[in-house]
């Protein structure tokens, strides 16, 4: 899994590449809570995300929770079909706030 983070008007944008399993969520969950823990919104782009597995889910469920705490917004953008298959099995697509882009993420409000 290999991973970035940008700023881009005033939210951080994390993108993933690759699988967000066991062996890669402590990391992926160590940079979600990072970046929530600034209290700026967060955007987390799954396009490039290959497979999640529930170790990946719960670390984007724990990293949600963190920012309703701190008041600010948790997207999803850009889901790619696998992963959004997952977050539906888990019945996550009702919980997360889900946009097809970037754009509409941040354009999206609450």
């Amino acid at each position: 899994m290999e991973h970035a983070v940008r700023e881009e008007q005033g939210n951080l944008i994390v993108s993933f590449q690759g699988d967000v399993d066991l062996e890669h969520s402590p990391k992926a969950r160590e940079v979600l809570l990072g970046c929530v823990a600034k209290g700026q919104d967060v955007f987390v782009d799954l396009s490039e995300v290959s497979y999640i597995d529930s170790s990946g889910v719960a670390s984007l469920v724990e990293a949600f929770q963190a920012s309703k705490q701190k008041g600010t917004r948790f997207v999803l953008v850009a889901v790619n079909a696998a992963a959004l298959r997952v977050l539906e099995l888990a019945r996550l697509d009702k919980v997360f706030t889900i946009h097809e882009t970037l754009v509409e993420g941040i354009r999206g409000g609450t």
